[in-house]
């Protein structure tokens, strides 16, 4: 097997080296709140991007993930105590912070019941109450399936509900054990099912060795469960990550894909080698209309 880095970086994927201004007041109000971003967690390439324009995607649940996907870099091991505060905290750190919209994910917590739904539901209620006029996305882990957990998130009515599919059916592997394919459409699909109207998201990584057909297919299968919006980007490996990458796909590509997936009915796709399951997420929503139809 292949170290995760043996694939030369082409010259067209690269990032700022230096962090634009407006980072470290960002760093400082999410410190002085108690918050903890999916952009410091998981080391995303946009960081500087998206806090140099004041926007941020807040985790919450704690800083451990009761599984251990191999493409992901948040540590996985014993959770930690749940803060009955967090609600309160990331809504100021979203007013704070001036955000129009504000993105919602977790590590996944299968310790706890309905996989901790019910603070997901909170959080959407309280960013609403304290931040009046902010939309709310939030992006989900499968919660072991469980419907009546998923309704309890679905009940809060947040702008967007995303859950990420990741990969192509073949490569689910690379996900812990506890996820599958199916139980991600199913998810999505139920979403559907229980409100028509609210905005549902995947997304995909690409560069691990899928195919193109294979990533029609799992496109295919996305709008099948009624998904709305669509990020596609490129895997890229974490420090000291686990998961070889097999290739870097060209931004042409990605182009092209984006364009077969609005054929397919998509209401808004992001595709790009640094794009993310929250990469310009309020541009995203625009996209698909007002939010709901």
């Amino acid at each position: 097997m292949a170290a995760p880095d043996a694939v030369a970086k082409p010259s067209w994927l690269r990032t700022r080296a230096s962090l634009p201004s407006g980072i470290a007041e960002v760093r400082r109000t999410l410190r002085d709140c108690g918050s903890r971003t999916v952009c410091d967690s998981s080391r995303c390439p946009n960081l500087g991007y998206c806090w140099s324009k004041g926007h941020a995607t807040f985790m919450i649940l704690g800083d451990r993930c009761t599984r251990g996907c191999l493409f992901c870099a948040v540590p996985s091991g014993p959770p930690s105590e749940l803060d009955e505060g967090e609600p309160e905290l990331v809504a100021e750190s979203v007013r704070r912070l001036g955000l129009r919209h504000a993105v919602i994910t977790s590590v996944t917590r299968d310790d706890l019941p309905g996989g901790g739904a019910e603070v997901f539901a909170q959080m959407v209620r309280q960013v609403r109450w304290m931040n009046p006029g902010v939309s709310v996305e939030v992006l989900i882990p499968d919660l072991q399936g469980d419907l009546n957990a998923l309704r309890s998130v679905v009940s809060a009515a947040p702008d967007v509900l995303g859950h990420n599919l990741e990969t192509v059916r073949s490569l689910q592997w690379i996900r812990d054990h506890r996820a599958s394919y199916e139980r991600s459409l199913n998810v999505l699909s139920a979403v559907r099912e229980m409100d028509p109207t609210m905005l549902t998201k995947s997304s995909l990584m690409l560069g691990l060795g899928e195919v193109r057909e294979e990533i029609v297919q799992a496109m295919r299968d996305l709008r099948r469960a009624g998904v709305d919006l669509l990020t596609i980007g490129q895997y890229l490996p974490p420090r000291g990550g686990r998961l070889p990458l097999k290739r870097y796909v060209p931004p042409e590509e990605f182009d092209e894909l984006r364009a077969t997936a609005l054929g397919m009915g998509f209401r808004g796709v992001k595709a790009g080698p640094l794009v993310r399951s929250s990469y310009d997420a309020l541009q995203l929503m625009k996209e698909a209309g007002e939010g709901r139809c």
